[in-house]
């Protein structure tokens, strides 16, 4: 009997609405998920949401002259609609403003060590982007080198975590891979931060600060959990972790795989601070951590005031959901950033979709109308390749998808070196010969895509089965 798996991606600030990298990390994590729930047959849980209690959503609240609670529920009813545009798959979208989140938070706060928390001042420099205080050398030029501003200086009590207890356990369980880093390159980074020497880390803001927005720290009504104490603990009180529910202990308590897919910024936070706050609380660590890359738009670092900021509503509307799945998963590679533009996504969706995938099913399905039902049969259900298996598992993702649309390529190049419409006026047995192999290619494809274009695999498998089909991919301008 297989194991469970759990999936979660980051969940996002709604200080805004998603943008495209939002859009890609969800998708390529539904990939995973529907790999291991549809192709696997393991019982899979994914998991989303939104962090809905940091300073930056009641500066974004109060910039839009909006209460804080209108604010965060109409931008979070933003990002939980990409799982209709995008056909996520997802079995729970958590808001961190959820009783069951702050009940949970609560637990966790209380189940960590009390040897591991004490109170002190403290005075550093704080980037509300990042919402981390950042030390001089974390600054370029004076500012947060991801959000290219000044941080504020800020001065005030708050409880700490005993982070500086937890190296050498942290580095243990990375270096033996029972918490497995991907890329390799990017756990090396988080074990060369270790070895720097870990610092202790507030894990409280005062009321005042936090403009009493979050969730109060127990048994100290002066404080509010910092954002990423109370962000991190989604992935269990999503779970019901505050109840003991079933979900929790069949897929965090339990034996199966726990992935975390995140973006490469808050790397740190996932490898470091979550996994010292669960040893601390005695509960189970994350199994595994893939940090992906960013999406850049035309060479450039997507930002508002370059009015190069791409919402996944506009490629779903151009390109379809399944369209706009395949351009998300095949910009991102794995070890560098991906760059997007609409030139690139129209010539690549035109040429892989529209003129590849799309014209070989319409073109076999067509070709085979003269085979009876019996010789259509021959396109039995493959089982999944093992070479996309492996890229899946490994989270190259463009890799995989190259590697199916090799078979894409091949089939039309051998329509056209067969001409099987002429064939099957002079060399009936011939004809046949050569529909057997184009329909097995179509059944190979209409499962090797399960992950990654749900809708279109669904649909030449239909095709295949009734002999019917319809045009999955119109060219676009």
């Amino acid at each position: 009997m297989s194991k469970p798996f759990f999936i979660t991606t980051a969940i996002d600030y709604v200080n805004g609405v998603p943008h495209v990298g939002h859009a890609s990390e969800k998708v390529l994590s539904d990939a995973v998920a529907r790999y291991h729930r549809d192709v696997l047959g393991e019982e899979t849980y994914f998991l989303t949401g939104t962090d809905e209690n940091s300073l930056k959503n009641v500066q974004g609240a109060e910039k839009a002259g909006k209460p804080v609670t209108e604010y965060v529920s109409e931008n979070a009813e933003a990002f939980r609609s990409l799982g209709e545009s995008l056909g996520l798959s997802f079995d729970r979208f958590i808001r961190t403003t959820e009783d069951v989140h702050f009940s949970g938070a609560k637990k966790f706060w209380s189940a960590m060590d009390p040897a591991d928390l004490y109170k002190k001042s403290y005075s550093g420099l704080y980037c509300v982007g990042c919402e981390e205080f950042k030390l001089e050398k974390d600054l370029v030029d004076g500012k947060c080198p991801e959000h290219c501003k000044e941080p504020e200086i800020v001065e005030e009590e708050n409880w700490f975590f005993r982070l500086s207890a937890y190296g050498d356990r942290l580095k243990a369980l990375i270096e033996s891979g029972e918490m497995r880093i991907v890329p390799e390159f990017r756990k090396n980074e988080v074990l060369s931060f270790i070895e720097m020497g870990l610092a202790d880390f507030s894990v409280s803001r005062s009321v005042a600060r936090a403009k009493g927005w979050g969730v109060p720290v127990p048994g100290d009504e002066s404080q509010i959990m910092y954002v990423w104490v109370d962000a991190l603990s989604n992935y269990i009180t999503a779970l019901d972790y505050a109840g003991n529910g079933e979900a929790y202990r069949k897929y965090w308590a339990g034996e199966g795989g726990r992935v975390h897919v995140i973006g490469k910024g808050i790397l740190r936070f996932h490898a470091i601070y979550w996994p010292a706050m669960l040893l601390s609380a005695k509960l189970p660590l994350p199994t595994e951590i893939y940090a992906h890359e960013y999406l850049t738009i035309d060479g450039a670092k997507m930002s508002k005031s370059l009015g190069n900021v791409l919402y996944p509503g506009e490629l779903v509307e151009r390109f379809g959901k399944d369209g706009a799945r395949y351009l998300l998963l095949t910009a991102l590679p794995y070890s560098k950033d991906g760059d997007l533009s609409w030139a690139k996504m129209t010539e690549k969706y035109n040429a892989d979709l529209a003129n590849g995938l799309g014209n070989l099913v319409s073109r076999v399905m067509r070709l085979s109308e003269g085979l009876d039902d019996d010789m259509k049969k021959i396109a039995e259900i493959p089982t999944y390749p093992d070479d996309v298996a492996k890229l899946i598992d490994s989270y190259r993702f463009t890799e995989a998808l190259e590697k199916i649309w090799e078979t894409v390529r091949e089939a039309n190049r051998y329509i056209e070196e067969e001409k099987p419409w002429e064939l099957a006026k002079t060399d009936r047995e011939r004809f046949v010969g050569v529909m057997h192999v184009l329909l097995d290619r179509l059944a190979f494809l209409s499962v090797a895509l399960v992950p990654f274009l749900p809708d279109t695999a669904a649909k030449i498998r239909a095709a295949l089965e009734t002999g019917k089909t319809e045009i999955l991919f119109q060219r676009v301008r």
